[in-house]
């Protein structure tokens, strides 16, 4: 078990179309999958048979991009029951979304945007999330957003308003640490405050991804190898926070299967380093 109320699942990675037919055939060594919710709510059934296949050797948990928890549009009840339904077929060992909002209108940009952090804000989310985990019949979890830019009425800081959101909600929380790192790096803040900040017990999954450097700026591209500041900072958080079911993101430009596997491989390993120091009252260097 993880040091929350949620299972440690171990080490695994993001189930993408172009590895199909590698991860049934070689049922290959890895502790769990995550899957896109959207994927599959209206997949052909076969999809869903594929899952049920690999469900007899793997833990799933499901990730979506649409719930739009932070839109001013009323949760969409159609979305949320086909939710439901996957998860009731599938049995994931949770169910995630984003801090974010999609669109508005009914217009869905296919884009995870950013929210004002204010108390208003908060409480808006707040009653939504209430709402979804109901109609879910389960908690939900969060994951922290990567950002390009901020709004000039937010007054709380993201990592205290995700904080003030599981505590009033019960919501789990997905951290992610290259979305950490992105953030972090776009809006000057300190990476490892904002890892430090956040409650360990509700933490439910980690996340770890490449992305495009562009120098003035970073964007959260999953198309690329985790960088060695990503690492250190993964390190870290599990030296801070304890061992929390992690995973590899990889969504564009996806590799050959053997090449995530050595991705999820390096989590381990940095995982077990954290780990080893933190026994031995080590801490973790800051990559420069």
């Amino acid at each position: 078990m993880s040091g929350g109320a949620y299972p440690f699942l171990g080490f695994g990675a993001g189930l993408r179309a172009p590895h199909y037919e590698d991860v049934i055939a070689r049922r290959p060594a890895l502790d769990w999958f995550e899957i896109i919710s959207e994927n599959f709510l209206d997949a052909h059934e076969g999809y869903w048979q594929m899952l049920a296949d690999l469900r007899a050797d793997y833990p799933f948990v499901m990730h979506g991009v649409s719930l739009s928890i932070g839109g001013p549009d009323p949760l969409d009840e159609a979305y949320l029951a086909k939710l439901k339904d996957l998860a009731a077929f599938l049995s994931p060992a949770w169910v995630s979304d984003h801090l974010c909002f999609t669109g508005l209108g009914g217009h869905n940009t296919h884009d995870l945007l950013p929210l004002p952090y204010t108390e208003k804000a908060l409480s808006h989310i707040a009653a939504r999330v209430h709402k979804a985990q109901e109609s879910l019949g389960r908690p939900l979890v969060l994951e922290n957003p990567s950002s390009y830019f901020e709004y000039a009425a937010s007054d709380i800081p993201e990592w205290e308003f995700l904080r003030a959101l599981a505590q009033r909600t019960g919501c789990g929380l997905l951290l992610d640490v290259n979305n950490v790192y992105v953030s972090a790096f776009n809006h000057g803040y300190d990476a490892r405050a904002y890892i430090d900040a956040m409650p360990a017990g509700q933490i439910a999954q980690m996340h770890l991804a490449g992305h495009l450097n562009k120098g003035t700026h970073i964007i959260d591209t999953h198309d690329a190898h985790v960088i060695d500041a990503v690492w250190d900072l993964y390190a870290y958080a599990v030296q801070q926070k304890g061992l929390v079911s992690s995973m590899v993101e990889w969504d564009e430009q996806i590799p050959p299967l053997a090449v995530l596997l050595e991705e999820v491989g390096k989590a381990r390993r940095h995982a077990q380093a954290a780990q080893t120091a933190k026994e031995a009252g080590h801490a973790i260097p800051q990559c420069a």
